[in-house]
């Protein structure tokens, strides 16, 4: 095991660390300035045994203090638990500036046990963590222990070298696109290029060109010839996500394409062959919509070739800590922050959660994590609301249709994101999500009840101000949430929430939440 570095100007204080780390065999390297730390960061770089495993500091010392050296520590070991050695004179600057960064503090003078425990504790988070990113770089492009994921690729693997039509079943936000990508990639067209359309995004009046081109003034606004998906993909993937929502009439040509090979562009009169592999998804009930009319049986047989089912989130919940630590990664990547830790209760609190939105829901989780977790480790208090009060995995029933799964590439666009009171925000896109039962207009568990127990609190304490109180507190999450779902991008934020990017800059100069 890698030496617990201590670092303290004071000999007593590194004595006595020293020596009761070393009645739990852990063994320990004795520091008294940050100058001495970094240069054995530098020695320590060739040869990772010798770098800390954990690193405990003092806040004051000559030659530079604790918070500077934590900020030199976190640039170049990142994954690295610092603890803070404190005076309770120094507690809360130190607090407010290294929350954002240390494991944790310990106060001077410290209780010996609790200080050996709290280095404990950093220890086994610092050994998980490290395991963690093993099995990240083992398995980078797809993440899933759970047997119904290792099916999958299983799956992907018998399809390697084949070009046979899929069709991707699963409920929405479970990672078909993820999917259609790993088939894509280990297919004999993985050097042609991969195209995906949501047929339910694209106006009906406007699917057809997108899959099929156009020629110059073939409709108003024609001006030039246009290659439609199809051509866009020749030698590669052509991806038909939502196949489920596409237009009766426009099934028609599709079937006519993966027929004969051939297509005619919008307006055009010499066919153009197809050379493309196409791989279909879809979250509804393809046998359903045949029988209801809605969906053509000979299209169906004509993509239903081979069929991948993939599981829902909450049938793997083993999956569930190896997914979070990755999003957690990504999205600290995305926002240039250090990323945060995880603990185990609230892993587990996650695991036994439904996430109707799978493993989507899960992805825009964790950016919401990173942007409202108050430190750098994530306890269970920590978890957003619908996740506090939501039911557990055994309460849980199917959404849409047979068993769906997901695995995890890297984050993907949001489709619906955590809010205050426990619901999905979904974009205006989504026409095709089937339709989720109402949260209950009273009671503790919705967010109105939440809104009701809050207004009562404050009345009660005879607060003249509550309209002001709850309002900022409102906005402040609405908006919060909105960033978080565009990534930081105040524009879309704005028209996201149906305002005008004014409005949003000055309420957050007003609400303080730059």
């Amino acid at each position: 095991m890698k030496p617990i570095w201590i670092v303290d100007d004071d000999q007593s204080i590194r004595f006595v660390l020293e020596k009761a780390l070393l009645r739990e065999d852990l063994p320990t390297r004795s520091f008294t300035n940050t100058r001495e730390v970094l240069a054995a960061l530098e020695q320590a770089a060739d040869d990772d045994q010798l770098a800390p495993q954990v690193l405990v500091s003092d806040i004051r010392m000559p030659g530079g203090s604790g918070l500077d050296l934590l900020d030199k520590i976190k640039a170049m070991h990142p994954g690295l638990p610092v603890i803070i050695m404190t005076a309770f004179s120094d507690l809360d600057s130190a607090v407010s500036a290294f929350q954002g960064g240390a494991f944790e503090y310990l106060p001077k003078p410290f209780d010996l046990p609790r200080a050996v425990e709290l280095i404990r504790r950093a220890v086994d988070e610092s050994q998980r963590e490290e395991v963690a990113e093993e099995r990240m770089v083992a398995a980078p492009e797809m993440l899933g222990q759970a047997p119904a994921m290792q099916d999958v690729f299983r799956a992907i693997g018998r399809l390697s070298q084949s070009n046979v039509t899929v069709l991707i079943t699963g409920e929405s936000g479970s990672g078909k696109e993820l999917v259609a990508r790993a088939l894509h990639k280990h297919s004999p067209r993985a050097n042609g290029p991969f195209v995906a359309i949501n047929t339910a995004a694209i106006p009906k009046d406007l699917l057809e060109s997108e899959l099929f081109g156009h020629e110059r003034g073939a409709f108003t606004g024609a001006q030039t010839m246009r290659r439609g998906r199809f051509e866009q993909a020749e030698g590669g993937t052509l991806f038909l996500d939502e196949i489920g929502d596409m237009p009766f009439d426009l099934q028609t040509r599709l079937l006519r394409v993966l027929s004969d090979g051939h297509f005619y562009r919008v307006g055009g009169h010499n066919s153009v062959k197809a050379n493309v592999r196409v791989i279909a998804a879809t979250h509804q009930d393809l046998e359903q919509r045949v029988k209801l009319g809605g969906f053509r049986e000979d299209l169906f047989h004509r993509l239903n070739v081979i069929r991948l089912r993939l599981p829902a989130l909450r049938e793997r919940g083993e999956d569930v800590p190896a997914l979070t630590r990755h999003f957690l990664q990504v999205s600290a990547r995305q926002l240039g922050v250090e990323p945060k830790r995880i603990s185990d209760a609230a892993l587990a609190k996650l695991a036994a959660f439904n996430f109707p939105g799978n493993v989507r829901q899960l992805e825009n989780i964790c950016h919401w994590l990173t942007v409202m977790a108050p430190a750098q480790l994530i306890e269970a208090k920590d978890l957003p609301p619908e996740v506090m009060a939501g039911g557990s995995v055994a309460e849980a029933h199917a959404v849409s249709e047979a068993p769906a799964a997901a695995s995890a590439v890297t984050a993907q666009p949001v489709s619906s994101f955590p809010t205050s009171g426990g619901e999905s925000v979904a974009p205006a896109h989504a026409v095709s999500e089937p339709a989720e039962t109402p949260a209950p207009a009273t009671g503790t568990s919705s967010w109105e009840g939440g809104l009701e127990a809050e207004a009562q609190a404050l009345l009660a304490a005879g607060r003249t101000d509550v309209w002001d109180v709850l309002s900022r507190r409102f906005e402040s999450r609405l908006i919060l949430t909105a960033l978080a779902n565009t990534r930081g991008r105040r524009i879309e934020a704005a028209q996201k929430l149906g305002i005008g990017r004014n409005t949003i800059t000055r309420k957050i100069q007003e609400l303080g939440i730059e």
